[in-house]
C-alpha cells in the first residue's frame, strides 16, 4: 500500500546527520540525495524521505505515495482526487529524475498534505 512517504524539517543538514545514524543502526542508508531532499531505505529503493521546509510554524506537510498497479491506476487516483476537489500539485507523467519509468501524480489532501500515487512500470507513453 505505501510505497514511500516523507517529512520535511527546518534544518535537512542536521536531520541528515540524526538520521544517517539512528537509520544506520537498523540497516538503512541514504538511497538518493537530490539536494532538497534525501532518501532512505536499503536495496535501491528509497522508502523514507526528508526534505527541506522553508515554512514557519510546527505543522509542516507531510508526502505520502500510495502504490499503484498501473499507470492507468495513477490517472484514476489523479482524476477522482481532483474531482473530490482535491488541488493538482502534478498532472500523472513520468518522473525520470527518479528513474525511468517512475510515473506518479501529486494532489493535496484536505488537510494539506502532499498525497501522491505511484507505478513503477510507467512508459514513455504513460
Amino acid at each position: 500500500m505505501i510505497d514511500h512517504f516523507g517529512i520535511n524539517c527546518s534544518d535537512l543538514e542536521a536531520s541528515a546527520r540524526f538520521y544517517d545514524e539512528v537509520l544506520g543502526v537498523l540497516g538503512y542508508s541514504r538511497q538518493m540525495d537530490v539536494g532538497v531532499a534525501i532518501g532512505y531505505g536499503s536495496d535501491g529503493h528509497p522508502e523514507f524521505w526528508i526534505s527541506s521546509f522553508s515554512g514557519q510554524g510546527p505543522a509542516r506537510e507531510m508526502h505520502c505515495a500510495f502504490a499503484a498497479d498501473s499507470v492507468e491506476a495513477v490517472r484514476a487516483f489523479h482524476d477522482t482526487a481532483v474531482g473530490l476537489g482535491a488541488e493538482s500539485l502534478h498532472a500523472p507523467r513520468l518522473w525520470p529524475e527518479y528513474h525511468p519509468a517512475y510515473y506518479g501524480a501529486f494532489v493535496r489532501d484536505p488537510d494539506g498534505n502532499n498525497v501522491e500515487a505511484v507505478c513503477h512500470r510507467g512508459t514513455p507513453e504513460g
